[in-house]
């Protein structure tokens, strides 16, 4: 789907979408155009070429997904790819999605695949005029890029809720389920770390390096979205810290529970070895044996091997090994 708003001093701000017409909002000198894609058709990604005239390598990178954050400079415009976060369906997990910007002077294309609250906030804001397209097309850029961005912190309280809790169950009550959460975690925490440090260059790069397309006024907007990712980054390099805590938290108090099971059955093992060496003895088939003729033996022996096994259990307690 291909939807587009055009700003002029004259109208403001109108939206269209037959794609037809972009060919002659994009040659009036007094327009400004915001093409929107949203799920493109492969008929919609050819206006890519024929109507903007893109770089070919550029658009095999803006149709082709799962790249890292990238920033191009064209000459005539800049092509970056960055990716919006969205929550997943547990707490601490997030799912990010990748979204194309081309941004020239008198133009700004956004791609992407799925729908996107950053920019269905940003067409609302234009359809009521309220976001001043004259600024320009860069102001625009930051926009999106401002609330894609702010996106990200909805998605660390996730991963704050995501750790108290497991730091309470692998101290509790740690199960498989809670080991394999906690890779889980440890996973989304990577991801989320190899995503905002690219992330935070572009920014970094669009705030300080003088881009054709990119006015003065508008960098230190960009400078304020990579403060944003610039405190986004150094949560994550918490967040993998504390993942991997929890991983040792798990660890030790596994291994514990597991040392005192095999205390146990070593203090078992323990009483029951002179019990078996008692009924080894009376065990042996041999014929002249005093106490098998003894009325009382039975019981005798009964009472010898309730004594040894009582007597280890006092001298185990007296040495505080249970």
């Amino acid at each position: 789907m291909i939807e587009f708003f055009v700003y002029t001093k004259k109208e403001g701000v109108r939206r269209y979408d037959d794609a037809a017409l972009l060919p002659g909002f994009l040659k009036d000198d007094e327009s400004a155009v915001w093409a929107d894609f949203e799920a493109p058709t492969d008929s919609e990604n050819e206006i890519l070429s024929s109507v903007f005239n893109f770089h070919p390598l550029a658009i095999e990178d803006c149709i082709t997904e799962s790249h890292l954050p990238k920033l191009d400079d064209y000459g005539d415009y800049l092509f970056l790819v960055v990716h919006g976060a969205r929550r997943g369906e547990t707490a601490g997990t997030f799912n990010t999605i990748e979204v194309n910007f081309f941004v020239g002077k008198r133009f700004l294309v956004t791609f992407h695949r799925e729908h996107l609250k950053s920019i269905d906030k940003t067409k609302k804001r234009s359809q009521l005029n309220v976001l001043p397209l004259s600024k320009g097309l860069d102001f625009l850029l930051y926009e999106i890029m401002d609330t894609l961005v702010d996106n990200y912190f909805p998605i660390l309280d996730y991963f704050d809720e995501a750790i108290e809790e497991l730091e309470e169950e692998a101290f509790d009550n740690p199960t498989r389920s809670t080991l394999d959460r906690i890779f889980a975690l440890k996973r989304d925490v990577t991801a989320l770390r190899r995503i905002t440090g690219p992330q935070r260059e572009i920014f970094n790069r669009l705030s300080r390096d003088p881009f054709a397309v990119i006015s003065r006024r508008a960098a230190p907007y960009f400078r304020d979205v990579y403060d944003h990712l610039y405190r986004i980054s150094d949560l994550s390099d918490s967040y993998k810290e504390l993942s991997a805590s929890l991983m040792e938290a798990y660890l030790m108090v596994v291994s514990n529970r597991l040392n005192e099971v095999i205390k146990v059955l070593t203090l078992l093992a323990t009483i029951m070895l002179p019990l078996t060496v008692i009924t080894g003895i009376y065990g042996m088939n041999f014929k002249f044996m005093p106490e098998l003729q003894w009325k009382y033996g039975y019981f005798a022996v009964l009472g010898l091997m309730a004594g040894v096994a009582f007597g280890l259990l006092y001298f185990f307690r007296r040495r505080k090994w249970i």
